[in-house]
């Protein structure tokens, strides 16, 4: 068996020294492999383990999946004392299905399992035919892409009436694949254009300085102080006169001219010279001034309060906002005032009307010039403590318009509050 095995691998060592090795289970390929090995009855069988010759032909559907048909033939004998004698030939029948792990190495691990038979024949005219079912796992060591070594380990269940034996074969062998989809060789990346030449940048020239120089005020009396402020972009040194000299390229400076002057300031840079004036008049101080007469005023007497004018209707400069009867906090001194005369003249009783435009509807105008002139009342009772026997609210809305509604201005006359007392 030793001699039988290396004659099987003897070329395919050969071939793989002179052969680049890769990965070689490819789709819709054909694959031939013939092996040897062992092949032991284990259990109850009664059997020596025996030699096993044999041949597998392959289909692959996918790189992964693949479908075998198998038959081997082994010659072995009973064990002592069993009664079975020599010459016993066994055949091996079946149909596997194969899955390939990681079918794009070198090296590919694989699960088989299939279905099929066993032929016995014992000394004599004894036969016997047996089902079976098969699993295993192999490995298959890829010398080219179109063989590869091979080893596989089976688990045979046979069944014969109804009652199970259990087989065990391994073997070694060589694939021979034929066909299959190749593979697309790899692109060959295009050479890398070589890189352009970087531009030549030439430097911008430097930019030219600007400068600006002002005094405040223009123009002063001697022995006034004025203020010089300038500054400068794109400038390195600045120089005033008269008078002055170096400065910051930006400041500000007190001076106190003794005549009228023109100020210069001159900034230099790397991209030349700027230059500006300011100009100041200096004026003498006035003549003191001759005093005036001091000359007495008469007496002013103050006019007499007129709180008769409070005493026919008066139009109050109040303003409230749209369908409101809240006084706001402007209109506070208007009030004042109308208090401080009710103060003043005790007596005095009167009412507080309220007015409306026409816009709207007569009765909700009628409600509103009551709220607001009730609004107005409320509040001089409640601030400034005005009996409520003395002011009276009555609302007339639209009634007693004091100007057109046809225009806007008569609208803005006729939305008013009016005062009417009595100063007797």
């Amino acid at each position: 068996m030793k001699k039988t095995l290396l004659l099987l691998l003897a070329p395919a060592l050969m071939l793989g020294v002179h052969t680049e090795a890769r990965a070689a289970v490819k789709a819709e390929s054909f694959s031939l492999s013939p092996y040897v090995g062992g092949f032991t009855f284990i259990g109850k069988e009664h059997l020596e383990t025996m030699p096993v010759y044999g041949l597998r032909a392959g289909y692959n559907f996918t790189k992964s999946l693949g479908l075998e048909a198998v038959f081997d033939y082994g010659s072995t004998e009973g064990k002592k004392n069993s009664g079975i004698g020599d010459g016993v030939d066994v055949y091996n029948y079946h149909l596997d299905a194969l899955y390939h792990f990681m079918p794009d190495s070198q090296f590919v691990p694989y699960v088989a399992a299939g279905f099929g038979g066993q032929s016995r024949n014992y000394p004599g005219p004894a036969h016997t035919d047996r089902t079976s079912f098969n699993y295993g796992l192999g490995a298959k060591y890829f010398l080219s892409d179109a063989m590869a070594l091979r080893g596989d380990v089976r688990h045979l269940v046979l069944r014969d009436d109804g009652e199970a034996f259990h087989n065990l074969e391994y073997t070694v062998g060589m694939d021979f694949i034929f066909g299959g989809v190749k593979e697309a060789p790899a692109p060959v990346a295009a050479p890398a254009p070589a890189p352009a030449p970087a531009p030549v940048v030439v430097p911008p020239p430097p930019a030219a300085p600007t400068d600006r120089l002002t005094i405040s005020p223009a123009s002063v009396t001697k022995g006034e102080t004025a203020t010089l402020s300038w500054n400068s972009e794109n400038a390195t040194k600045c120089v005033i006169e008269p008078g002055i000299g170096p400065v910051p390229v930006s400041g500000t400076m007190t001076v106190t001219p003794d005549s009228t002057v023109s100020y210069s300031l001159v900034c230099d840079g790397a991209g030349g010279t700027a230059k500006s004036l300011a100009n100041v008049d200096v004026v003498a101080p006035p003549p003191a001034p001759v005093p005036a007469p001091v000359v007495v005023p008469p007496p002013v007497v103050a006019p007499a309060p007129e709180p008769a004018k409070l005493c026919k209707p008066t139009v109050i400069n109040i303003h409230f906002d749209t369908n409101k009867a809240d006084i706001k906090p402007q209109y506070h001194d208007e009030l004042k005032a109308l208090a401080d005369f009710l103060k003043e003249f005790p007596n005095a009783k009167g009412t507080i009307e309220g007015h409306t435009d026409n816009v709207g509807d007569k009765a909700a105008n009628m409600k509103l010039s009551q709220r607001r002139a009730e609004s107005v009342r409320n509040y001089l009772i409640k601030n400034f403590g005005i009996a409520p026997d003395r002011v009276k609210a009555v609302g007339y809305g639209p009634t007693k318009p004091a100007a057109s509604n046809k225009s806007a201005a008569g609208k803005q006359q006729n939305r008013r509050i009016e005062s009417n007392f009595r100063c007797d």
